[in-house]
């Protein structure tokens, strides 16, 4: 990805670094080369040139990109579970994921971390963005993922004579498991996404307190993905699934919805990060109706979304980190709302807006493996930067107004927001 080259220089902002600390108001940011050369206030600013490009933010926000650290790209308007790998060819998927791609950029989320899509398209999707042939967020792949045969993600029954091949790799234990592993790391993934519980979606057969995958397949999946120095995360619900993802040493888990203090103390002794993934289960409850949920599928999520939010705010309160993102792309949770996460972790669950952004910036770059190159402002880093008409502290949901970005930066360019089709000003 190509960076901006010269120098640029933000003023007139509020600063929030992404570290959790105090705004800084009347800060300046000067960036050189597409990394972050100063942060700090105007008047502790080194003299630049009087032709210096510069962005006046109008005393708005001045904070890091987002991160979505659970991200689809693949999930288009889906309304029941087939349509995740059979309602379009993957010819089509591939344009929808370039499509999602671009808008998660235009919504202020510069970095994004695949949470499973279909075939590995996200591989490719990487390298397009990378090569500046799409616009989108810096993305770490997954591709396909792994469930055991009749788990949660293993729903085409057998007279449809059609595997799951798209979208997951259904195994029956151990050397399925490593065999799954071993296809995904010829695929190029960085991520491996495994199924080791259920989910309110299926409470007949896989419900969020099934387990979905046992402890040997789980600990199959880890030591082979380690030995090819990728990661593994899964869809933790169950408390017991959750228990053995951490003992099994999975590097991060999804949802964390029903943790015990056993499972906390698993997850703070090894600084497991948690992406709890909880706007998806308030769309799901509110709007489950019109795309007729059943009551038994909605009272699962109300469950999950109780459980959820008690075990990210007790993670959060112990030390733990939280990144956020998750399951956008469903009919009733679109794309485009991804901010919504962040107002309802600080409106419902209570986090505070400081704690909220810097688990949607600093811990979500750290999920990615990418903390020392983004996530927060400081010298040396990358310069994706998001600059915001309004104060996010006293107002957190205009982080969902993508009509407010003055500019969303990748490596000091502007890539959206109002600015992007316009000259910065001398």
């Amino acid at each position: 990805m190509k960076h901006a080259t010269g120098q640029l220089v933000i003023t007139n902002g509020n600063l929030i670094d992404g570290n959790g600390g105090p705004s800084l108001r009347d800060a300046t940011v000067i960036i050189g080369d597409g990394r972050i050369q100063f942060v700090g206030p105007a008047a502790a600013a080194p003299a630049v040139s009087p032709t210096t490009n510069r962005i006046d933010a109008k005393g708005g926000t001045i904070m890091p990109g987002l991160v979505e650290a659970h991200y689809h790209a693949t999930y288009f308007n889906v309304e029941k579970l087939e349509d995740l790998d059979i309602k379009y060819p993957v010819e089509y998927v591939s344009i929808l994921a370039a499509v999602n791609a671009k808008l998660a950029l235009e919504c202020g989320y510069t970095a994004a971390r695949s949470g499973g899509c279909l075939f590995n398209i996200d591989v490719w999707l990487k390298l397009a963005i990378e090569n500046d042939l799409i616009p989108g967020p810096r993305l770490a792949a997954s591709g396909r993922e792994i469930c055991s045969a009749g788990g949660l993600m293993d729903w085409n029954p057998e007279y449809r004579k059609i595997g799951m091949e798209g979208l997951v790799f259904t195994i029956n234990g151990i050397e399925d498991a490593r065999r799954a592993v071993r296809a995904l790391v010829k695929d190029g993934v960085e991520w491996v996404k495994t199924y080791p519980t259920g989910d309110a979606a299926w409470p007949d057969t896989n419900d969020h307190h099934t387990l979905c995958m046992n402890f040997d397949e789980m600990n199959a999946v880890v030591q082979t993905a380690h030995n090819h120095k990728l990661k593994v995360t899964g869809h933790c619900r169950a408390t017991e699934g959750i228990k053995n993802a951490l003992r099994a040493g999975y590097d991060s888990i999804e949802h964390g919805t029903f943790i015990d203090d056993e499972g906390l103390e698993l997850l703070l002794k090894r600084d497991v990060p948690c992406v709890p993934a909880l706007y998806f289960e308030k769309a799901s409850i509110d709007r489950g109706p019109e795309f007729g949920m059943s009551q038994a599928v909605i009272d699962g999520h109300k469950e999950t979304l109780e459980g959820g939010a008690a075990s990210a705010l007790k993670i959060l309160r112990a030390g733990g980190r939280i990144g956020l993102g998750g399951d956008y792309g469903f009919a009733w949770n679109p794309h485009g709302d991804y901010a919504r996460e962040i107002s309802f972790f600080v409106r419902h669950v209570g986090f505070t807006p400081l704690e909220a952004i810097r688990c949607a910036t600093k811990s979500g770059a750290e999920i990615l493996g990418r903390g020392h190159e983004f996530g927060t402002l400081e010298a040396g880093k990358l310069a994706d930067i998001l600059v915001v008409d309004g104060d996010v502290l006293e107002d957190i949901s205009i982080l969902e107004d993508r009509r407010r970005f003055l500019a969303v930066m990748q490596g000091g360019v502007i890539k959206a927001g109002q600015l992007s089709q316009s000259q910065t000003t001398n």
